[in-house]
């Protein structure tokens, strides 16, 4: 019985808060408004902030970065370093892949070697994205 199944980490509720907690602590010392989005290693989401006056597009986009962060263990801006020389891969993913983003805020949490979610970060430009997205990385291991 046992060969038929298998064990999967995940990003606990505990850590997960945290994580949003120091994420919306870099926004505030950017001074701007942002969604933060946690899911589990499913991309199901843990955990969520919508800051006071954080876009409401940002709420979609937010935890479609975490989804695509978890469900391939890359970083978003990853994504567009390894499409961005391949047309068809380019076409294919951007167009096929549902709830793809290919630009940064978004990145895998892993505990070791092991991806067990992801964290999604939308409201301000892309780089702006990932240094909140960075700061509640930061708490992992911490």
């Amino acid at each position: 019985m046992l060969a038929e199944v298998f064990e999967k980490a995940s990003v606990s509720t505990e850590l997960a808060h945290r994580m949003i907690q120091a994420a919306e602590a870099k926004a505030k010392a950017l001074g701007k408004a942002f969604v933060i989005a946690i899911v589990d290693e499913s991309g199901v989401l843990k955990a969520f902030s919508r800051m006071d006056g954080a876009p409401l597009l940002s709420v979609q986009v937010a935890q479609d970065k975490a989804y695509t962060a978890a469900g391939f263990g890359l970083s978003t801006d990853g994504w567009y370093e390894f499409i961005k020389n391949d047309p068809p891969l380019a076409a294919g993913a951007t167009t096929g892949i549902h709830r793809l983003v290919v630009f940064g805020g978004g990145y895998p949490i892993r505990v070791g070697d092991r991806v067990v979610g992801g964290i999604g970060v939308s409201g301000g430009h892309y780089t702006e994205d990932m240094e909140v997205a960075q700061a509640g990385l930061a708490v992992v291991g911490s």
